[in-house]
């Protein structure tokens, strides 16, 4: 037997040793053994050992209460009136004035179009006022264009060094913030990109029980967009019956799940 993998989640310490049939996962909190498990691979062993560290925290609820509180705020779920005027439409009038304007295939090579991004920025609330001051000094920078063609290129599949781009073009102005290089990805390709704003998203993790609540981090590593995308996999697979049409549904999902309050004027999403 020997020791393949250590990790640590909150104050679980977590390992996972090879027998040579099975592989076994362990967690232990301040010397005490909390949990053990087997599985047949190593990464096997380690999904299953975050789920189930995951179902530990306070605040888990699984998908079943998520799902059970996103329906309180909206009974007729993805495909109602209330949905379409409060969570998608105005997603939907943003993505629009961005493919009007300037096109994906145009943004590959694309040369001074800062202020027709900014004002799609603008088109919603999902950036808070701090961000998009960050994000207007990048587009009225000479890195703006840089910045574009990042992003265009990342939204195409070349994520890893279009993400180390834009925070080359970003950084400068202190705006290399996951909010700022998820933002047009999500709204070119809803169908394949995710917008991610961290502190729900990190709290829709926890209510869950993913990985995701433990591998975010602010530093923009290719690594916390991948546990994302697994995390909006995952609940795509969960809400399959509701049939959310793309990932602006399951953005609002997310949410609704971590910060809605009825009665209460909302800030967008």
């Amino acid at each position: 037997m020997k020791t393949v993998w250590t990790g640590r989640i909150g104050k679980a310490e977590l390992r996972i040793v090879d027998t040579g049939k099975l592989f076994v996962a362990l967690a232990d909190v301040n010397g005490k053994r909390q949990l053990e498990l087997e599985a047949k691979s190593l990464d096997e062993a380690r999904r299953r050992l975050h789920d189930e560290i995951g179902k530990a925290s306070p605040k888990y609820v699984g998908f079943a209460g998520a799902r059970n509180r996103f329906l309180h705020f909206f009974p007729n779920g993805f495909h109602s009136d209330r949905y379409e005027d409060e969570e998608r439409g105005y997603k939907l009038r943003a993505k629009g004035k961005l493919e009007t304007e300037l096109s994906l295939d145009h943004a590959i090579d694309v040369s001074g179009a800062g202020e027709i991004i900014l004002s799609v920025y603008g088109a919603t609330n999902l950036l808070s006022p701090f961000e998009k001051m960050r994000v207007r000094d990048v587009l009225r920078s000479p890195s703006a264009d840089m910045f574009i063609r990042a992003a265009a290129r990342f939204t195409l599949g070349d994520t890893k060094s279009a993400l180390a781009e834009m925070e080359r073009a970003l950084k400068p102005k202190d705006a290399a913030k996951w909010t700022i290089v998820t933002y047009l990805p999500f709204l070119w390709r809803p169908d394949t990109h995710m917008f991610l704003k961290p502190m729900v998203t990190t709290d829709f993790a926890e209510r869950v029980g993913h990985r995701f609540a433990h591998d975010y981090e602010a530093p923009l590593r290719i690594s916390v967009y991948e546990s994302l995308l697994d995390l909006v996999a995952k609940t795509e697979t969960e809400l399959t019956d509701l049939k959310p049409r793309d990932r602006i549904d399951l953005q609002s999902f997310i949410w609704v799940v971590g910060d809605y309050q009825d009665g209460i004027e909302q800030p967008k999403t």
